[in-house]
């Protein structure tokens, strides 16, 4: 069967549905951006910024000597080893790579099944390398909340657990935006990994270049999500 790369016929039931579960999702974010009912969601945004790194520093055969979420949406990962210029850029723009890979599994009910698994999975694997309780509490409390979800999901008619990860996905990108927006280009955060990296990268770019640069990217990449998205339910 052909891909429908043109999207010739959308859009159909499923796809409007998938648009307003992201033009919900993104509505409820940005209305509730400054309360605490998103905090938990903005917390593990951070962790899989977090995540981000590691992974680069590992992919890179560094080593990972620790990783650290704080209550006030800031976070650390120690890593010894690996390419720094690959390392320092995967932390941004890994979240924002999350961010559609949760957007496109919420497409179908394996795939979700699938990325939830796999999320659950990340989550015990750093209660073993976390520095501080706080990142252990967010990981259990995370595992609870999408083990019960998922419970939910298979025993009533409801996806649930569908419209999580999509959610989950759509503030993963949002927030990438805005946090390269906040560090890197309105506030000019001089530890920040864009500054870091403009340091290091041998171009003629400063940190508020590459901010710009990385933002444009993680915009790239939740535009593709949803373009994406509609191919795959079309």
């Amino acid at each position: 069967m052909a891909v429908n790369w043109e999207l010739q016929g959308c859009c159909h039931r499923d796809q409007r549905i998938f648009i307003a579960a992201v033009g919900v999702s993104t509505v409820v974010i940005l209305l509730l951006w400054r309360t605490f009912l998103l905090t938990p969601f903005k917390l593990i945004t951070v962790f899989l910024h977090e995540t981000s790194h590691a992974l680069a520093c590992k992919l890179t055969c560094g080593d990972v000597e620790g990783m650290q979420v704080h209550a006030n949406e800031g976070g650390v990962t120690q890593t010894r080893g690996g390419i720094y210029w690959i390392i320092l850029p995967a932390g941004y723009l890994g979240s924002s790579f999350w961010g559609m890979v949760f957007i496109l599994a919420s497409t179908n009910l394996l795939t979700t099944r699938i990325a939830a698994g796999c999320f659950i999975l990340a989550l015990f694997i750093v209660l073993f390398v976390a520095d501080n309780w706080f990142l252990r509490w967010l990981c259990l409390g995370f595992i609870v909340f999408i083990a019960v979800v998922w419970v939910i999901q298979e025993f009533t008619s409801f996806h649930i657990l569908k419209y999580v990860i999509l959610f989950i996905g759509v503030m993963n990108s949002l927030f990438s935006v805005y946090d390269i927006y906040d560090d890197l280009i309105s506030r000019r955060v001089n530890t920040s990994d864009a500054e870091k990296f403009a340091e290091i990268c041998p171009c003629p770019c400063n940190g508020f270049a590459w901010g710009v640069i990385w933002g444009f990217i993680s915009f790239i990449f939740l535009c593709a999500s949803i373009y994406l998205g509609l191919v795959i339910l079309s």
